[in-house]
């Protein structure tokens, strides 16, 4: 354990460094929120219809703003990666007496403590800005939930960032993954009234997934034998992601 924390320390003065970054990390998400969920709730009117279920879209997005910062902060702690890698420092690391796992779970825990601000910050707003019900008594789920999706898209995006050694390469693969991903989900729009192709390819799609779950955790939308399903989906994702980002991790050494 006392090799984790020792990664977890290293990030956190890595990043108390650039207050910019660290202020991006916490506004982000609920930029995310008050611009689209504002604009798209009053575009919108009448709200989503989820199972029958009317929704105002703030309602529904709240969810999907929790999965889009799960996903971006993913994204810029494996990019991370690539500034050791320049600087020397990640082949350093190889060296130091602590499993590859140590390495990585080290890695993902420093991004779940920040998701806590995070999380905290846009459901404050959500509540008192925007009216959301946001329902707090599922709030130790939701937090878990925002952690669980951090940690697999951290480790997924993990391998792609030891498979490649140009930054340029993983940010264009990353991009790409990230808009055709976010528009194959749930994350925008219900998947009720979409084509059955399109349907088929989001239920496929971890985001949905991910989202899902949010979304009945935090304001009830959903059925209950379908967030079982996409729970115990996202979870044997983050396992096998886990798994084979350990493998990366070694044969980029």
């Amino acid at each position: 354990m006392r090799n984790v924390l020792a990664v977890v320390y290293r990030d956190a003065l890595i990043r108390l460094t650039s207050l910019t970054w660290l202020f991006f990390d916490m506004a982000v998400p609920l930029l995310y929120l008050l611009m689209f969920g504002v604009g798209f709730n009053k575009a919108v009117g009448m709200g989503v219809t989820m199972g029958g279920a009317a929704v105002s879209y703030n309602d529904f997005f709240l969810a999907g703003v929790l999965s889009m910062s799960c996903f971006g902060s993913a994204i810029n702690q494996s990019y991370g990666f690539f500034v050791d890698r320049d600087n020397g420092i990640f082949y350093e690391f190889l060296t130091y007496p602590m499993t590859r796992g140590e390495f990585l779970l080290g890695k993902m825990l420093f991004q779940c403590i920040m998701a806590l601000a995070q999380t905290a910050l846009t459901l404050t707003a959500a509540v008192l800005l925007l009216d959301i019900p946001v329902n707090l008594t599922l709030l130790p789920l939701t937090v878990l939930a925002v952690m669980a999706g951090i940690a697999g898209w951290f480790f997924a995006l993990s391998i792609v960032a030891f498979r490649v050694r140009r930054n340029d390469t993983f940010n264009t693969l990353i991009n790409v993954a990230y808009f055709v991903l976010m528009f194959i989900s749930s994350m925008f729009y219900p998947l009720d009234a979409v084509p059955l192709w399109l349907k088929y390819l989001s239920y496929a799609n971890p985001l949905t997934w991910h989202t899902d779950v949010l979304r009945y955790l935090t304001v009830g939308a959903g059925s209950l034998p379908v967030i079982a399903l996409e729970s115990a989906g996202f979870l044997l994702f983050l396992v096998i992601s886990f798994l084979f980002a350990q493998q990366a991790l070694k044969k980029a050494a």
